[in-house]
């Protein structure tokens, strides 16, 4: 196995943080304080910018990023088949051929989790019996989540009870673009009760909060309700994951855990396809929050096409040729 895979740029494994217990509304963490999208843009555009990795470091982190990768399908034809072959993915996430070429056959490789629609949960958990690899599931009326509260709390009970160890929520934007804090303190606060033992990633669709000041503000009262983690869309919104966005979003989780001692994932989706993107946000974690957040249990992609480019990227660096696209497909 090639040292530089293994060591050049992978996170050493740390241990499973302790889940976000939540706490009352606080509005003093988030009150007064204002964003300025300039500065957050500019400093978004050194990530990747500044830094250039090569050769076996590339190779390293883009190994590193098929972990982190949550393999989504959430399309209107869905079938038991297509999460079947997703799941075979999952499992296999990159050809064995270019495995062995890297040197990391033996290492285990898979994805951080598989995301469906909750009537896909139980033919997912089924593929995945006995990988290690949890199911994720999106309810609460995604991807708009205007269906009655009471609603939304069955669906997520209903989506644990068929094996979904994750479940992806969406907030209800209203509460955030109107102010109404304890409202959307108190849903995201019920919804993580009816998770019970499953984590919840709160989902913002910041694409329709306008401000990054709110996507500030969402954040911190998301994780006060007790998500553990906070993700930035639904990858439905016209703008999904942006890294301004994404950087707000990281400085929230920052401040969070210096006030509280807990450390809260994030996970940006929609819209990110390329391996060097992969390798822009993993740069973004390590510089604004650390090594410990190069970990499935605490960075996620919810980017599914973005793994074709990365198996593409690397059979690259394994053969000095570029495959045709179709034979990376992910499902």
């Amino acid at each position: 196995m090639d040292p530089a895979i293994t060591a050049g740029a992978l996170p050493a494994t740390t241990a499973t943080p302790a889940r976000n217990p939540g706490q009352s509304l606080d509005t003093a963490m988030f009150e007064g304080i204002r964003v300025n999208r300039p500065a957050a843009e500019k400093r978004a555009a050194a990530f990747g910018a500044r830094r250039s990795v090569k050769k076996l470091h590339q190779a390293a982190w883009l190994v590193n990023a098929v972990r982190l990768i949550d393999l989504t399908t959430l399309a209107g034809d869905d079938t038991a088949g297509r999460v079947r072959r997703l799941c075979a993915k999952a499992r296999v996430p990159i050809a064995p051929r270019i495995a062995d070429g890297l040197g990391i056959a033996d290492m285990g490789l898979r994805v951080g989790a598989v995301c469906v629609y909750p009537t896909m949960v139980h033919h997912a958990a089924a593929a995945l019996d006995g990988s290690g690899i949890p199911v994720a599931s999106v309810a609460t009326g995604f991807p708009a989540g205007l269906m009655p509260l009471h609603l939304r709390l069955q669906e997520i009970e209903w989506a644990v009870a068929q094996g979904a160890a994750e479940i992806d929520i969406v907030i209800t934007r209203a509460h955030v673009l109107s102010g109404d804090w304890p409202a959307l303190h108190d849903e995201i606060a019920a919804m993580r009760a009816a998770c019970g033992p499953a984590h919840l990633k709160a989902i913002l669709a910041t694409g329709e909060l306008g401000t990054l000041t709110r996507v500030y503000a969402a954040s911190m009262v998301a994780m006060q309700a007790g998500a553990d983690f906070i993700k930035t869309s639904t990858g439905k919104e016209g703008v999904n994951a942006t890294l301004p966005v994404s950087l707000t979003m990281v400085r929230a989780l920052r401040d969070y855990g210096a006030a509280t001692g807990h450390r809260i994932g994030f996970k940006p989706a929609g819209g990110i396809k390329s391996a060097k993107e992969a390798i822009q946000w993993q740069v973004l974690m390590k510089e604004e929050l650390g090594r410990d957040w190069l970990e499935p249990d605490l960075f996620r992609f919810g980017a599914s096409s973005m793994l074709a480019d990365i198996e593409r990227q690397l059979e690259h660096h394994v053969t000095g040729r570029y495959a045709a696209s179709h034979r990376h497909a992910t499902s």
